[in-house]
């Protein structure tokens, strides 16, 4: 019986800080170490790619022994489900084509007796307006298809320069500051929200996973656990959910 739900997030491949051929090995033997008789659902919380951008006719190269696993995986009767980060929001049609399922954020699932909310996690709460107005442009079909008509060799030189003035290819450890964090008061109103909903009531959440952050974090908000996966950049993070027992192995 499958009882398993695996969940990852920020692995960024193709980045160029540490080794990025060791982190896309550990990735494709995480995927490899996955039981895929006993799994039902692998999420994957988005920014899995530094960057990656489809056009029309063209994907980007590489990563074929990641394709090979996560097909390997979707062949054996696992789910493998995707959310856009902000790093790979551009995938428009291959990974559909591969047997993969979109999600979009905030992704609301019952797992075993558990409900659970997913996303990347970023541009969640009040505030940030200059983020969520760069995030809008990112998504513009308009402003896609003005960078549709790049070149792939001057599209990909701009992304290599945007990832290297990146905080993360800078290094630079994220603070997360509980209850002042937007994603925390937003995970609280969305609980709130539940209980004075006046009709069609939903249940609430008992667990937030997202990513997004670059930091491990575990804290409760109110009666439920606001998780967030660490990257990958320096050595592999994820989550396993045993719904027989109700409960996040190793942890």
């Amino acid at each position: 019986m499958r009882h398993l739900t695996y969940f990852v997030s920020d692995v960024h491949l193709g980045l160029e800080v540490g080794d990025p051929a060791l982190r896309e090995r550990r990735f494709v033997d995480f995927l490899r170490s996955i039981p895929a008789e006993e799994t039902e659902t692998l999420y994957l919380l988005g920014d899995i790619w530094d960057f990656w951008y489809e056009y029309e006719d063209v994907v980007p190269k590489g990563y074929v022994r990641v394709f090979a696993a996560l097909t390997d995986l979707i062949a054996a009767g696992v789910k493998v489900c995707f959310f856009e980060g902000n790093h790979d929001m551009w995938a428009f049609h291959y990974f559909e084509e591969l047997g993969m399922v979109r999600c979009a954020q905030p992704y609301v699932v019952k797992i075993g007796s558990k409900n659970f909310c997913l996303g990347h996690g970023d541009g969640l709460g009040p505030g940030m307006y200059g983020y969520k107005l760069m995030r809008w442009a990112f998504h513009n079909r308009f402003l896609q298809s003005c960078f549709s008509a790049l070149h792939p060799y001057l599209a990909f030189r701009l992304a290599e320069g945007w990832s290297r003035k990146s905080r993360l290819s800078r290094r630079e450890a994220y603070y997360f500051r509980g209850e002042d964090e937007p994603l925390w008061k937003w995970c609280r109103k969305f609980n709130e929200d539940a209980v004075a909903a006046k009709t069609g009531p939903r249940e609430q959440v008992d667990y937030f996973i997202f990513g997004h952050y670059h930091c491990r974090v575990d804290c409760k908000v109110g009666e439920a656990r606001l998780l967030l996966l660490k990257d990958w950049i320096d050595s592999p993070d994820s989550l396993v959910f045993d719904s027989d027992s109700g409960t996040f192995q190793g942890r």
